[in-house]
């Protein structure tokens, strides 16, 4: 064989074996929102808007908790990764032998107390996936990676404290050589914190606090917020009465997005605590909003504040998806972030500066964003005042749209977006701090919103700033989305039909009824075999169907912190589950 002919033959093995990785890497799903911008976009084009009608199941997997199901499952190769809620079962499903059987079984055994100080529900939101890990969190406050091929683990690293009401809910993310990983608890008066741990040992490299002075908040010389209200020394600590910032809450429960170019990463802060805000006078700064760090050092770069002075729970976790959109006449790199407080924002990802903020749902709690201040003009009507019940508070404490992801087609420039309709009454007292125990000073009790419906699922265009088109539903939509190549879009009813809606217009393709209530994250992937696959985790619960995963006494309207009142009819409608569906076309 002449050097030439070798050469050739090079070439060609190493473009088949280049085209082979690129065909596995665009069926895998690695992590819960599939990509570092938080898409939740399948390239895949097999299941169509045709032949999705055609979909049936493949294999269901039983997770063996009957529990709230909020995970997205991760699909690497011909490994199906599968996370349970409390006691944080991780399965290994071998996707090449029918009935995909469980190659391994990992336990990791959490502490049990963890259980009674969980804010709202024992749910996780998934693993992650990396260089031959998987990176998983227990609720009693651990992060641990496992072989992904035997299931052996390598490491683990406490980084909370239960006895305090710390637990970690979230879904890591790896960025680089660091998994990020934040706290729950802020219903607990805990102190909200980011960490990033060395995917190779577990070792801490940064912990960023969203309270307390600059050098616990990682706030140096590279921050520039671009709002006035963010600049300035130790804010954390002097828009807090004095010591405070200690239980002032601001977990990192969320979402995080990661923007290579800029190598930056984006994340949410939750509630101040306690939910009283007269016994905390001031902005309560880093609650409520939006950071972006520098993902080697924790280096906080800019921050922007959704809801100074929190007074509703509106939080600032949900995803922040990140988009090159054209706004105002120019190309932007930008985050379009769903928030609670019921606005849509635009925001430019390289300065924090605020170019939208349009409301997708019912707002009486303020009267628009100034975008020249960057704050939220309130509604004076709404504003909480100790012993007093405030009525039409809208949208509720979980927001027009809590945890559960939107997804983005690059086809159709449409953000599908899972959400609520829902306002409350609120009334709030004296909260006292004791470790461990609710910190909260606030009674609620939520009802449907306009029009009697409680969730809707539209699909949102962010340039034009309006819904394209929405899907009325009877209980708020709970689960992620996911949008495919094929102009089909994926989402979960607490009912627990499985639907698949076209994406331009949104009509509905299809439909199948699990066993129980669907909060989780839907997927898309190709198996082995070379086919396309939709899965989903069923099994009602988190904070809006802790009705039915915690048997509550629906006759109190204010159980489930508010919630109770809104789904007492719930119970009617489904029953508990923890069951993965997997779906394929014939």
């Amino acid at each position: 064989m002449t050097t030439a002919t070798s050469f050739v033959r090079a070439l060609l093995w190493l473009a088949l074996c280049c085209a082979a990785g690129a065909r596995a890497q665009e069926g895998d799903w690695p992590m819960a929102a599939r990509d570092h911008a938080s898409t939740r976009f399948s390239p895949l084009t097999d299941i169509r808007t045709d032949n999705v009608a055609q979909l049936k199941p493949a294999f269901t997997f039983f997770t063996g908790v009957r529990r709230g199901q909020e995970a997205a499952p991760l699909v690497v190769g011909d490994t199906m990764y599968v996370a349970a809620p409390y006691p944080n079962y991780l399965y290994a499903l071998d996707l090449t032998k029918p009935g995909a059987p469980v190659k391994w079984k990992f336990e990791p055994k959490p502490d049990a107390g963890a259980q009674g100080v969980a804010c709202c529900d024992v749910v996780t939101r998934g693993p992650a996936y990396a260089d031959g890990r998987v990176f998983m969190n227990t609720l009693d406050a651990q992060t641990i990676a496992v072989d992904a091929a035997t299931g052996t683990e390598l490491w683990r690293t406490k980084l909370g404290d239960i006895t305090k009401g710390e637990t970690i809910t979230m879904a890591p993310l790896v960025v680089k050589d660091k998994v990020l990983v934040g706290n729950s608890g802020s219903e607990l008066g805990v102190r909200g914190w980011l960490a990033a741990l060395d995917t190779r040992t577990g070792r801490i490299a940064w912990r960023a606090y969203s309270t307390g002075p600059d050098a616990e908040v990682l706030i140096g010389p590279a921050f520039k917020p671009f709002y006035a209200q963010d600049r300035g020394k130790d804010l954390g600590v002097t828009t807090w009465p004095p010591e405070a910032w200690k239980i002032g809450g601001g977990a990192a429960w969320g979402w995080i997005s990661y923007d290579p170019e800029l190598d930056l990463i984006y994340y949410g802060t939750a509630n101040p605590g306690p939910w009283n805000a007269e016994q905390r006078p001031g902005d309560n700064k880093w609650t409520a909003g939006i950071f972006a760090r520098k993902p080697d050092t924790g280096e906080a770069v800019w921050f922007y504040q959704y809801a100074p002075h929190d007074q509703h729970d509106y939080n600032g976790t949900n995803e922040n998806v990140l988009l090159e959109l054209d706004v105002k006449g120019a190309r932007r790199k930008v985050i379009v972030h769903p928030d609670r407080n019921g606005y849509v924002y635009v925001i430019d990802r390289a300065s924090g500066e605020v170019l939208q903020a349009t409301p997708f749902v019912k707002v009486t709690t303020s009267n628009g964003i100034d975008l020249k201040s960057g704050r939220p003009v309130l509604n004076p009507a709404t504003e909480t005042r100790m012993g007093t019940t405030v009525r039409d508070v809208c949208p509720a404490s979980p927001g027009g749209k809590d945890w559960q992801p939107s997804a983005w087609s690059p086809r159709t420039q449409l953000l599908y977006m899972p959400h609520q309709n829902m306002c409350q009454d609120m009334m709030t007292f004296q909260a006292s701090y004791i470790a461990g125990t609710p910190y909260l000073g606030a009674e609620v009790v939520m009802y449907p919103g306009p029009g009697g419906n409680r969730g809707v699922f539209g699909a949102w265009d962010p340039v034009k700033a309006r819904m394209a088109w929405s899907i009325r539903e009877r209980f708020p939509v709970w689960s992620g989305a996911l949008a495919t190549a094929g102009d089909v879009v994926f989402y979960g009813t607490m009912e627990g039909w499985f639907k698949a809606v076209d994406a331009r217009s949104g009509k509905l393709l299809w439909q199948y009824k699990t066993e129980s209530g669907i909060i989780g994250q839907p997927i898309s992937y190709r198996g082995p075999d070379g086919k396309q696959y939709v899965a989903v985790l069923s099994g009602v619960g988190g904070w809006a169907g802790a009705v039915v995963s915690k048997d509550l006494d629906v006759r109190d309207g204010t159980a489930a912190k508010g919630f109770a009142s809104a789904m007492k009819d719930l119970p009617q409608y489904t029953g508990k589950g923890g069951t993965l569906y997997v779906f394929s076309l014939p």
